[in-house]
């Protein structure tokens, strides 16, 4: 007999609450096949994806096969994103490499679009990835209503109402503040490395650059004649001056 998923509750009311927001810059963009009108738009949709799940895809992370299916119409968004959240890529970097509490959380986020409520909310996902696996995780999170009402079979997931109006300052990002790797996995693998190569290169606007004639330009001219020294005095003690030969013949 299965165990059902753990009831949990939003953590804050507000969530449950249809937000009104003005479309803007700040607005995520939605990727959707269904007003795809050339092979770029398919191109931009796959793309879109691919940053949304692993944030980045190299050659070796793509799933050929997939974008072949989704391009010719076998297979809908809701079942790339499937397959993408299968693949070896996702689980090698993101399965392995995190706790189980961790891997839920990036899985929601990816796939919801949204942080984790809660603790429980973290517990309940965490007994189907121990019960059900990692398949059973994944269907469960695309087959949900939440799933199905804001992105349904052909929209791309993308981090939904990242800006929120009580706030100074939006949501981050979940590549930043949910990155691939663990704490632990981090400093094994020795990264991140900040190494300066060359000299930082510091921008100064136009308006405050010194123009001709501002005393601060004449700065380090004047610093280098303070700090010029002449040739000193030698100082020579009377016990070496020889007194006969400094003292003409007469």
């Amino acid at each position: 007999m299965a165990i059902p998923l753990l009831d949990y509750k939003p953590t804050c009311p507000n969530t449950r609450v249809a937000g009104y927001e003005v479309p803007g810059d700040e607005q995520p963009k939605i990727f959707t096949t269904e007003n795809l009108l050339s092979p770029s738009d398919m191109d931009d949709l796959i793309e879109a994806a691919y940053r949304q799940i692993f944030f980045h895809a190299f050659k070796w992370d793509r799933e050929p096969f997939l974008e072949s299916q989704l391009r010719n119409g076998q297979i809908t968004v809701r079942d790339f994103i499937r397959g993408l959240l299968l693949s070896k890529t996702f689980y090698n970097s993101f399965y392995e490499k995190n706790s189980n509490y961790r891997f839920v959380e990036q899985c929601v986020q990816r796939v919801l679009g949204r942080d984790v409520y809660n603790q429980r909310e973290k517990i309940a996902w965490s007994i189907v990835v121990a019960t059900k696996g990692i398949k059973g995780l994944v269907d469960q999170l695309l087959n949900s209503d939440e799933y199905l009402e804001n992105f349904g079979y052909d929209t791309v997931p993308y981090q939904r109402r990242r800006n929120l109006p009580s706030r100074e300052k939006g949501e981050l990002p979940f590549n930043i503040k949910s990155p691939r790797y663990d704490d632990y996995y981090r400093r094994i693998l020795g990264f991140p490395q900040i190494v300066w190569q060359n000299e930082v290169k510091r921008f100064t606007p136009q308006e405050k650059k010194p123009k001709a004639g501002d005393p601060s330009l004449y700065l380090d001219m004047a610093r280098s004649l303070s700090s010029a020294r002449g040739n000193p005095t030698p100082r020579v003690s009377a016990m070496n001056i020889n007194i006969e030969a400094s003292v003409p013949r007469r």
